[in-house]
C-alpha cells in the first residue's frame, strides 16, 4: 500500500502545477523509497485533489526518469542498483563541479552570508531533525548553484536531485542514527574554499560530500547481497 505521508494538500488554483511540484518535493526530499509503487488514486486522496493532475504529474516525472511505468502499469520509485548508484554519482560529480567551479569565481558577501547562515541553521539542529537536514542540504546546495551564472546547469542539476532523493534519504537517515555529523564539515570546508575563490578546493569538498551517501549504499548493497549468499 502506498504511503503518502507527509505530502501537503493542495488548492484548486494552478492544481495541475501545484501537484506536480508536490510529488516533485516529496522525491527530491526522499518522502518515496526505492521501488515503491506509487497509486494515482491514493496520491490523489493525499493531495486531496483529483486523479487527473496526479496522472499528468505522474507523466511528466515519468519523462524526467525520477518514476519509472512497468509492464503491468503500475508506476513507481526506481529501485536502488548498484548501476543506477554509479551512474547518478557520476553525472553529479560531473555536472554538480561544473557548476561548483563557476560559482566560486562568481561569490558575493550576500552569497557566503547566505550559505553561513544555513550552516548555522544546520549546526543548531545538530542531525536530530532528518526532515529540516534535508531541507538545509538543499538549500544550502543550491544557493551555490544557482550563482553559477549557467541557465544551462540547473535544470540538468534538478534532475539529477530528482532522481537522488529516494536513493540518498535512506543514508541521511542511517548517518543520522549513527551520531555522524561528517556532512556538516564537508559544507564547512565548501564554503571556506568559495570564500577563498579555491575553485579545485571547492569542487574537491563537494565530490566527498556528494559521494558519502552513494558509497554507504553500495556498501549496504553488497552487504546485503553477502547476506543472501550466506547459508
Amino acid at each position: 500500500m502506498t504511503e503518502a505521508v507527509g505530502l501537503a494538500p493542495v488548492g484548486r488554483d494552478t492544481v495541475q502545477d501545484r501537484v506536480y511540484s508536490e510529488l516533485r518535493r516529496a522525491l527530491i526530499g526522499g518522502l518515496f523509497s526505492p521501488g515503491q509503487v506509487l497509486t494515482i488514486r491514493q496520491l490523489a486522496d493525499a493531495l486531496l485533489t483529483s486523479t487527473m493532475p496526479v496522472r499528468e504529474a505522474l507523466g511528466r516525472l515519468i519523462t524526467e526518469q525520477a518514476l519509472e511505468i512497468l509492464p503491468n502499469r503500475q508506476i513507481r520509485v526506481p529501485p536502488v542498483t548498484l548501476a543506477r548508484i554509479e551512474d547518478l554519482l557520476r553525472a553529479r560529480i560531473l555536472i554538480e563541479g561544473e557548476a561548483m567551479a563557476l560559482a566560486a569565481a562568481r561569490m558575493t558577501p550576500r552569497h557566503i552570508a547566505s550559505l553561513r547562515a544555513i550552516l548555522l541553521d544546520w549546526e543548531e539542529m545538530r542531525g536530530t531533525q532528518v526532515d529540516r537536514e534535508v531541507t538545509l542540504n538543499h538549500a544550502f546546495h543550491f544557493e551555490i548553484y544557482r550563482a553559477c551564472g549557467s541557465t544551462v546547469l540547473i535544470p540538468m542539476i534538478e534532475s539529477l536531485w530528482l532522481q537522488s532523493g529516494p536513493l540518498t534519504r535512506a543514508a541521511i537517515y542511517a548517518f543520522s542514527e549513527a551520531g555522524a555529523n561528517d556532512a556538516a564539515r564537508f559544507h564547512h570546508d565548501i564554503l571556506q574554499a568559495l570564500q577563498a575563490g579555491d575553485a579545485a578546493t571547492a569542487r574537491a569538498a563537494l565530490v566527498a560530500d556528494i559521494s558519502r551517501p552513494f558509497a554507504y549504499l553500495k556498501d549496504k548493497l553488497g552487504a546485503d547481497a553477502a547476506e543472501k549468499e550466506t547459508p
